[in-house]
């Protein structure tokens, strides 16, 4: 199944077919509309030629920078995010050999990994926090079929079924509209309530 996230076919197979392109759409997701957070791996793609981690770490930073940052940039803020990609590059380099979808499927403890230790490992990726690390699990349950034991659980709310709380439950036009009213909502509410 693929992924609906930007509207725009050839930026949403990328997501769909490389995991480390969709990582990084989830690292620039903050402060900065879903749909075009998760377009900065098309930019960067286009512009080095390669979402590859490893080329992607080994790149100099200013350079990284400026492809970062050409109109239009991959972020509001494309400068310090140039760096926490190229951070989480490095550390999906050294952590799990280049292939981010080692993340989810690299065996666990006791074998098969479970959704505590996938957030565990999402967690402590540079530019990930737990509410990060929580959505992005429930994305790859939701819609990637990716569904070790007690995802849901460690997802929590966001794992929620049929909820429109995050990209997690992106999948169409009218969807992200309702996620976008569902976070509206959430954040009138804690302004009411002077959170």
């Amino acid at each position: 199944m693929g992924l609906w996230i930007t509207g725009d076919p050839d930026t949403d197979e990328l997501l769909s077919d490389n995991p480390f392109a969709l990582l990084t759409g989830m690292l620039l997701d903050q402060q900065y509309p879903m749909e075009h957070a998760f377009a900065g791996p098309r930019k960067i793609l286009d512009r080095l030629g390669s979402i590859d981690p490893q080329l992607i770490a080994e790149t100099e930073p200013d350079r990284f920078v400026e492809l970062s940052t050409t109109p239009p940039a991959i972020h509001r803020y494309g400068r310090s995010m140039a760096g926490r990609v190229q951070a989480l590059a490095q550390a999906v380099v050294d952590e799990y050999d280049g292939d981010a979808s080692r993340i989810w499927t690299d065996p666990g403890a006791d074998g098969e990994p479970t959704g505590a230790e996938v957030l565990k490992r999402l967690n402590a990726l540079p530019g990930y926090g737990e509410r990060k690390a929580k959505i992005f699990l429930a994305l790859l349950g939701k819609q990637r079929g990716v569904q070790p034991e007690g995802w849901r659980e460690a997802a929590g709310e966001f794992g929620e079924d049929g909820s429109r709380r995050s990209i997690a439950d992106v999948t169409s036009a009218e969807t992200l509209q309702e996620v976008r009213a569902f976070k509206k909502a959430q954040k009138a509410a804690a302004k009411a309530t002077g959170e």
